[in-house]
């Protein structure tokens, strides 16, 4: 069992005296670690989808560690980077190429893959084949890391990889690891990473790649997309309440009808279970996410509260919604670490408003769209 007793939430919870949120990286980098556990400063640590939210989160909580050699990469030209920290080694590659990989990967000990083609509901219902091509991605990296030796390899699957019958009731029963079988994962995303699971746990019994997997559940908070089409539930729906707040017409329109149940993972949880998996003993996929469930309703209720108004609610049907109802079980984690995801979310919500507003506020003055908002 491994115990850990980084920040809870930080001990913010105003996103503007938040030193993990300052627009300064030098001061980002300053505050504590969230991941409290043994490292090796000398080990080389890369970070594959780097520029995107969870990655930049994660390069930033390992350079914190002290690392020498902190690999930051991605697609993305940096310029289009969510975080971007000049003490690291920043690289634009496209990880969906074998050769890339093999760059990427040079003298790596632990190999982080976040690396993936993905979004929000509304971009994975309408763009399967383009999610299932980070296959190539995972299938690259892990030839890679075979042949280079690379000491740990984590991989960042999804709670989509959950039988679609088991998530039929806004009541669900909260998902254990081995509901993944019988397979009926969301189609194209989650059958990418299934199999990507699997290739995972046959390249640690066929090859020796001593590979860990963890299964998020609905990551969110600041430094992440909310706005241009990729943004998930918890951003686009307090995009939705900031500009009615702004704006003054206090109507927003929610996908499908508002009683769907998912539990939502603030980010410091994510980033904190992230490392403690990879330095753990488990080679099974097990959940990263918490247990509290809620409504989409009482999400927009949460984010009304904290913006301190009253809305009025179009319910929009033809929208993409997902599964009706899902949640964590989060028994085998706590089994396994003795921790869990616990923080609350209104906690984690009060800090991803602050910062969305910000954003939106920034940007509107200056007349320019933000990289957050890319779509």
């Amino acid at each position: 069992m491994q115990n850990d007793t980084s920040p809870h939430t930080n001990g913010h919870r105003d996103a503007q005296s938040n030193s993990y949120l300052s627009p300064n990286t030098d001061e980002r980098l300053a505050a504590p670690p969230l991941y409290q556990g043994e490292a090796d400063p000398n080990r080389t640590v890369v970070v594959c989808g780097a520029g995107g939210f969870i990655g930049g989160h994660l390069v930033a909580d390992l350079l914190r560690q002290g690392y020498d050699t902190v690999r930051a990469v991605d697609i993305k030209t940096p310029d289009k980077w969510f975080q971007k920290f000049p003490q690291a080694d920043n690289r634009s590659l496209d990880l969906r190429e074998k050769d890339n990989c093999y760059r990427a990967l040079e003298d790596a000990d632990h190999v982080y893959n976040l690396a993936a083609d993905m979004g929000g509901m509304g971009f994975i219902e309408n763009n399967k084949a383009l999610c299932m091509l980070s296959v190539t991605i995972n299938t690259h990296l892990l030839m890679a890391a075979r042949d280079m030796d690379v000491d740990r390899y984590f991989y960042a699957s999804s709670a989509c990889v959950y039988n679609q019958e088991k998530q039929d009731t806004p009541d669900v029963e909260p998902l254990a690891e081995e509901d993944a079988y019988p397979a009926l994962p969301e189609d194209g995303y989650g059958w990418e990473k299934l199999f990507s699971e699997r290739m995972c746990r046959h390249f640690r019994e066929d090859f020796g790649v001593n590979t860990r997997v963890a299964r998020y559940h609905n990551v969110y908070g600041p430094f992440g997309t909310y706005d241009g089409g990729r943004e998930k539930a918890p951003a686009a729906l307090t995009r939705k309440v900031i500009e009615a707040e702004l704006s003054g017409d206090h109507e927003i329109v929610i996908w499908g009808n508002g009683e769907q149940t998912r539990s939502f993972q603030y980010i410091d949880d994510c980033v904190k279970g992230t490392q403690m998996i990879t330095h753990s003993d488990i080679e099974y996929p097990i959940n990263l996410g918490t247990s509290e469930l809620v409504t989409i309703n009482e999400l927009v209720d949460t984010v009304a509260d904290i913006a301190g108004i009253t809305l009025d609610r179009e319910y929009d049907l033809t929208k993409p919604q997902g599964v009706d109802g899902r949640n964590s079980d989060n028994t085998k984690i706590q089994e396994e670490l003795g921790w869990e995801p616990s923080i609350p979310l209104r906690d984690g919500i009060e800090v991803t408003y602050e910062w969305i507003k910000a954003q939106m506020l920034e940007h509107r003055e200056q007349e320019e769209r933000s990289v957050f908002t890319l779509p």
